[in-house]
């Protein structure tokens, strides 16, 4: 199960980012920027699950991660993900990492947010 030291394990390897803290008042949320233009591509939080509509009233461990608006309603539709917590929710998601979404699509919803926050290659594609 990838939960949040082995996610950010994966993002420190695959993506040579270190987490920021920006936030005095939540020290548990970890915002993850491109080096260059830095803009976010992930931020792990732990929040009540209430915040996402579910029943329980317990504390999980989320990721917030960039996705394509045209993905973003079928993803809702699927165990473990929800509208961006506290974000624009037509263009982030909110993932569980808490075992309800398999670590593959975590990875590549992670891959996916990385490359549309990551204005460098968007523009040399648009160049193509």
């Amino acid at each position: 199960m990838l939960d949040r030291d082995k996610l950010n394990s994966y993002i420190a390897e695959a993506y040579s980012t270190a987490p920021e803290f920006p936030w005095i008042n939540a020290p548990g949320y970890a915002v993850y920027r491109h080096a260059g233009n830095k803009k976010w591509f992930a931020v792990i939080m732990d929040i009540n699950k209430t915040k996402l509509g579910l029943p329980q009233s317990e504390t999980v461990d989320v990721v917030n991660l960039k996705c394509d608006p045209i993905l973003t309603g079928s993803l809702h539709k699927e165990a473990g993900i929800f509208p961006g917590y506290h974000m624009n929710k037509s263009y982030w998601i909110t993932v569980l990492l808490d075992g309800s979404v398999d670590d593959d699509k975590i990875k590549w919803l992670l891959d996916l947010s990385y490359d549309l926050t990551d204005t460098k290659k968007r523009k040399k594609e648009q160049k193509d």
